[in-house]
């Protein structure tokens, strides 16, 4: 990195540090500079100062503003790759571009020999190793790592082009008879031992209903902050 100014360059030194003086004085949350605290504090106040002169969308930073604009009124790609063709409308993803031209693999799994290009690609990853199964098949609630790897067993399991067999308790539809069997013993089948929820004193003895009851909380902000008016769901 080089820069013209002085100032400039101590911006940019503040990005390779770690201390976060900026506080924010409605929840936990630390930051290195100013004007990251101000953007943050919108995002609690709902203030949106940067409103877009072509429509009535209005964003937190001047950031989201100048990408809306591109993405939907001006179409330009200011940040063209030097190797190919490729252009985009946000440098980030042109990082992520010259890395495939590099390949550079800036992001490594601490538990095993992966790389990614991306840090998001390496979050993916990492869920091979915890176990975590957040992707759930809205037919058979069979449960997935990976978002693709639910879709292909959607499309295996459940295709549009196979007869579909109404469920009678549900609005489900399935593929096979076979199908129909596992859905209706999976979730519409009664249990001896009910299943309580964790979140209020329900009890259920049809997975079914459970997992519908389980919605009402979805959005629920049960935990409050002590010292503030700060309600999580988590």
């Amino acid at each position: 990195f080089t820069a013209v100014k002085l100032s400039s360059l101590r911006r940019h030194l503040k990005t390779h540090s770690d201390e976060k003086r900026h506080v924010c004085h409605l929840c936990p949350k630390a930051f290195r500079t100013a004007t990251l605290l101000h953007n943050h504090v919108n995002t609690h106040t709902g203030n949106k100062p940067h409103k877009c002169s072509e429509c009535d969308t209005a964003f937190v930073t001047r950031g989201e503003l100048s990408r809306h604009r591109r993405y939907k009124h001006t179409l330009e790609k200011p940040f063209k790759c030097t190797i190919c063709e490729y252009s985009s409308v946000e440098a980030s993803k042109m990082r992520r571009h010259v890395r495939s031209h590099t390949g550079e693999r800036p992001y490594p799994c601490d538990q095993c020999s992966y790389a990614s290009k991306d840090a998001y690609k390496l979050k993916r990853h990492m869920l091979t190793h915890t176990g975590e199964k957040r992707y759930e098949c809205y037919v058979c609630q069979a449960r997935f790592t990976q978002s693709g790897t639910m879709k292909i067993h959607v499309l295996q399991k459940h295709g549009e082009n196979v007869p579909k067999h109404q469920c009678p308790h549900c609005s489900t539809l399935l593929s096979r008879k076979s199908d129909l069997g596992v859905h209706l013993r999976n979730l519409h089948s009664y249990m001896e031992e009910a299943v309580k929820c964790r979140d209020c004193e329900a009890a259920f003895h049809e997975r079914y209903a459970f997992l519908q009851h389980r919605k009402t909380h979805r959005n629920e902000k049960r935990f409050k902050c002590a010292q503030c008016s700060c309600t999580c769901n988590q």
